[in-house]
């Protein structure tokens, strides 16, 4: 069964200049930089550019990336002018063909907005997305997201195992990998295999299996329905409504 498997890391309200957010992504991208050698170099969109290339080269610089969040303000429909408080969007990739794409939200602070976000989508087929699904390139990847961008929580898994084993519309989303801020409370034991490992003083990263988990496995379903039940038990799993006293 062929899923769709991608990282999510998701924030609450948090006002943020588009300068601000472009320095959360040059360190962002520098620690990607890191994980494998196909994140060295990204792309944009954007008229005109070599068409032996993926798209315009992005330089990993608070100034171009200011430059892309400014693009990607809101605007009202009829003036034009910028809605300030749904913040900046950008979105890059690493290829013509067989990519990896980046989409950031950052710097809301509307208690009725979609939300932050940082979302990581794998290739969607061939041996390179194979080679990406383990958990050890996919941990760095993840801590890397959560030390940039200081999410509440973040996680890699398939859109079709969520579908399964989550309750709620609005809740803290359990894949494969997790991280979880030191925010949302106090982790509680979790059963083996599961790994914990903390991550800087922010929170932890939880890893279910050493291997991408799918919705067609009936004992991976079980399991992570399982985790996810024990953090819902401590208070880790709710997410309070937006605009309520101590909403995120």
């Amino acid at each position: 069964m062929s899923e769709w498997h991608y990282l999510g890391a998701y924030w609450g309200p948090r006002k943020e200049t588009a300068l601000e957010c472009a320095r959360r992504a040059e360190f962002f991208f520098q620690l990607l930089a890191k994980c494998d050698p196909t994140f060295v170099q990204w792309y944009r969109g954007g008229r005109g550019f070599p068409r032996e290339l993926p798209g315009f080269p992005v330089s990993s610089t608070p100034d171009e990336w200011e430059k892309l969040f400014l693009r990607g303000v809101n605007r009202t429909d009829a003036t034009k002018r910028i809605i300030e408080d749904l913040g900046f969007s950008a979105h890059v990739w690493n290829a013509k063909k067989i990519l990896t794409r980046v989409e950031m939200h950052c710097g809301e602070y509307s208690l009725y907005g979609a939300g932050n976000t940082c979302l990581i989508y794998p290739p969607e087929e061939g041996p390179e997305r194979e080679r990406m699904l383990r958990a050890p390139l996919m941990a760095e990847v993840l801590k890397s997201v959560a030390l940039a961008w200081d999410p509440d929580f973040a996680m890699v898994g398939s859109h079709e195992m969520l579908e399964l084993i989550k309750k709620r519309p609005r809740e803290v989303r359990v894949g494969w990998l997790t991280y979880l801020s030191r925010r949302l409370g106090r982790l509680p034991p979790l059963p083996a295999p599961v790994r914990i490992e903390p991550v800087g003083e922010l929170g932890w990263l939880l890893v279910l299996s050493e291997e991408a988990m799918t919705a067609s496995d009936p004992e991976h379903v079980a399991f992570t329905a399982r985790v996810r039940e024990l953090l819902d038990r401590s208070g880790l799993i709710e997410r309070p409504t937006p605009g309520a006293p101590g909403g995120c």
